[in-house]
């Protein structure tokens, strides 16, 4: 299983309040958009990685999660499979908690690699469906 509901639990509560959501930019069209918006009203800070390094909901974008100057909790992916390894390394390299594969992003030796060096992850999940899911929506602010 790739993100039991005890790591789902524990990832939206206790990994931090820092998430970097690389894939995402000012396209309201794109689910990242929407779901970084659940996240900001969950209470994270949202911040946007892309190429264009947009500022997306009141967030200053960066181009890299290594061009980030802060600590970053927890990197959420939305890019395709066959990118989504690399994203977690990174993430790993700066130093995240943990590592949230969107819904349909799917790559078994980066899970594996990731979980091998410490971090928690998940797998093919939206946040914005298991913050319901799980009874967590009472603490939107």
């Amino acid at each position: 299983m790739h993100g039991d509901p005890e790591t789902v639990r524990k990832i939206l509560t206790e990994s931090g309040d820092t998430w970097a959501v690389v894939g995402l930019s000012s396209n309201r069209r794109r689910a990242a958009y929407g779901v970084a918006e659940v996240l900001q009203r969950f209470g994270k800070r949202v911040v946007p990685v892309h190429p264009k390094a947009e500022t997306v909901h009141g967030e200053k974008g960066y181009a890299s999660l290594a061009d980030i100057p802060f600590e970053v909790d927890v990197v959420d992916v939305f890019v395709r499979s066959d990118l989504a390894g690399e994203v977690a390394d990174q993430a790993a390299a700066i130093g995240a908690k943990a590592v949230w594969f969107q819904l349909g992003v799917i790559d078994e030796a980066a899970y594996d690699r990731t979980r091998a060096v410490g971090l928690a992850m998940v797998m093919d999940k939206c946040p914005a469906i298991e913050i319901p899911r799980l009874g967590l929506a009472d603490r939107f602010s």
